[in-house]
């Protein structure tokens, strides 16, 4: 049986607010706190995640209208989570930020469906252009 991770504080603030919800999936501590700082002071509403796991385990899993997830990671891998949410009809667009920006990996993911693939460290407004352009995507408009 899956343990589930409570999303209690980001449900309360979901309620309050028609936002949407931005889930951010990395190994390191420090980008994730970085990465939700940015976000937060845009307005959205963002939950952290240490792990592909952690985040699949989640009470949050179906509320997320976009993922930045880092490419590398131990057990399952962004583009590897991307590959297992689609498999099971989840639509949430995608980013993917990477300490190793490789145009292999690049080329990969954006034949996957991800809307970006930022190289760390990244620049504010590029990852904030990238969530833009994934929302939109999202709503069913186009991401160009």
């Amino acid at each position: 049986m899956l343990r589930q991770v409570p999303c209690s504080r980001v449900r309360k603030a979901a309620s309050l607010s028609t936002h949407s919800v931005i889930s951010v999936i990395d190994d390191d501590a420090s980008v994730r706190t970085g990465t939700n700082n940015l976000l937060s002071s845009h307005g959205y509403l963002v939950h952290t995640f240490a792990s592909a796991e952690e985040f699949l385990q989640s009470a949050c899993l179906n509320d997320a209208s976009c993922v930045i997830a880092d490419v590398q990671m131990l057990a399952m891998s962004g583009l590897d989570l991307l590959a297992h949410m689609r498999a099971h009809g989840y639509t949430a667009q995608f980013i993917f930020i990477t300490a190793f920006p490789e145009e292999n990996v690049r080329a990969r993911a954006l034949k996957a469906g991800a809307v970006g693939f930022l190289a760390k460290p990244f620049a504010g407004p590029a990852l904030i252009s990238c969530v833009e352009a994934a929302l939109n995507r999202h709503r069913g408009g186009t991401s160009k």
